[in-house]
């Protein structure tokens, strides 16, 4: 078979680490013909529409960040998609003059771009490993996608799960691909705003709070209700406190021990605990979640141990 000849260990030498299980996966998990003629019928008006309302109030959030991107990538010929969970097209930002080459590339609203359907591709790499991914010409599984540059990176809604893609791609692209590198910089930086302006609309009437910096996709941020119980958090902040994929809400109580009525000091104590548990014993981490600095805290905690 022709995927055998493609993933010898050759062949696979010659593609990026990074892509070299994607590649795996189109020819033993996927069985795709590298000769295939990938996404070739798009959505209808109708379909198109339904996939968009599935995407609630963060189809709208987005429209700034594909503006902005657009605004930035553009004047290097690339067009910016958005897609959903399962790799399909929601949106474009692209100029007029590039309208017919992504028409034909289905760079388009509409196109499926799920990895398991085309192969290896940004869009549906991203979602499948859930990170940032370029594949430039080449590296794309089907041979008729060889003449693409993409790079793409997931992003995350305020339930802390994938909501979608956000995709760079360029129909005629340097061969070097010198520019990856600063594409999914910039893409990432878009997936943290989306993340963030979501998680904070979500979440407006409550306190929000970030844990930190984060060297991902995503910000660690957790929202607090008037007693500081946690009632929501981002995907960083689940992975951060070890609260695992709980569905759309978090409630960890650090109120009280035992029952009854406590008095100041055994409530102050019980969150204090509460705190130091979700963060790992860290003490900044915690401080930041009970929004007091990390010398108040030391100074609590010592007055525990007396």
């Amino acid at each position: 078979m022709s995927e055998a000849v493609l993933v010898t260990p050759d062949r696979l030498a010659m593609i990026p680490a990074g892509l070299r299980a994607s590649w795996t996966r189109c020819a033993s998990l996927y069985a795709i013909p590298p000769t295939g003629e990938g996404c070739i019928e798009l959505l209808c008006g109708a379909e198109l529409r339904q996939a968009c309302a599935r995407m609630g109030p963060l189809m709208k959030t987005t429209e700034p960040e594909l503006d902005r991107l657009h605004g930035i990538v553009s004047t290097l010929d690339y067009t910016v998609l958005l897609a959903d969970p399962n790799g399909t097209v929601l949106a474009r930002r692209g100029d007029p003059p590039q309208e017919k080459g992504n028409r034909r590339w289905h760079l388009w609203p509409g196109a499926c771009w799920s990895e398991k359907r085309v192969g290896t591709n940004g869009i549906g790499t991203s979602l499948a490993e859930g990170r940032p991914v370029t594949v430039h010409m080449n590296q794309h599984w089907l041979l008729s996608l060889r003449y693409l540059a993409c790079s793409a990176v997931p992003f995350y809604g305020p339930d802390g799960r994938v909501a979608g893609a956000l995709n760079a791609s360029a129909t005629r692209p340097d061969p070097e691909g010198r520019i990856a590198i600063m594409m999914e910089a910039v893409l990432v930086d878009a997936a943290r705003r989306i993340e963030r302006r979501s998680f904070l609309q979500a979440y407006g009437s409550h306190t929000v709070v970030l844990l930190g910096e984060s060297s991902d996709i995503s910000l660690p941020m957790v929202a607090l209700d008037e007693s500081r119980v946690v009632v929501g958090a981002t995907f960083a902040a689940r992975q951060m406190l070890n609260l695992g994929d709980t569905g759309c809400n978090v409630c960890f109580d650090l109120g009280t021990r035992g029952r009854g009525v406590p008095d100041f000091q055994e409530a102050e104590r019980a969150v204090i605990e509460g705190a130091l548990a979700m963060s790992g014993g860290k003490v900044a981490p915690a401080a930041r979640l009970l929004g007091v600095s990390r010398s108040t805290l030391h100074r609590k905690i010592r007055a525990m141990e007396a």
